[in-house]
């Protein structure tokens, strides 16, 4: 497993455009995969769901740090006119998602370590993904919301 997981962070490091973050998945699953081996035990391996959102929290919250944020990055690809207000939202965005990409790597950490392997999977496998798709619907819909407030204002 250790091995399989190694690869796949090899993998996901290649298909990265983004080269200053490619390497820390390779290196923190590397460090997972070494502990499960020299343990010869599982528990390092179910951590590879917290590395994920803490390099995720690392990347958005160095955007907040040093502009322009991750949502506005993602934002000036369709709109590279944003205006200052859509440039206040984006960033809230991005710390909206910051706040859940924490939460969700503690919650990942807590039943690595405190859950039963079954718990473990129905959040890491299931969970997190449909809380990820729901912000990531929400925001949408409101994005919408915003966008036609921002049309109304500027007629």
């Amino acid at each position: 497993m250790a091995a399989l997981l190694v690869l796949a962070a090899l993998l996901r490091a290649f298909t990265l455009r983004d080269t200053s973050t490619r390497w820390w998945w390779v290196l923190g699953a590397a460090c997972l995969a070494l502990g499960a081996a020299v343990g010869n035990v599982v528990t390092p391996l179910k951590f590879y769901p917290v590395l994920v959102s803490l390099i995720f929290f690392g990347v958005f919250g160095y955007s907040l740090v040093v502009p322009p944020s991750v949502a506005e990055r993602i934002a000036r690809i369709t709109d590279p006119n944003l205006s200052t207000r859509a440039v206040r939202y984006t960033r809230r965005v991005t710390q909206v998602w910051c706040g859940f990409f924490l939460l969700n790597g503690t919650i990942a950490g807590a039943t690595a370590l405190f859950a039963s392997e079954r718990v473990w999977f129905l959040y890491t496998g299931v969970a997190s993904y449909v809380l990820t798709g729901a912000l990531f619907c929400c925001e949408y819909l409101w994005r919408i919301r915003f966008k036609r407030q921002e049309h109304a204002t500027t007629r």
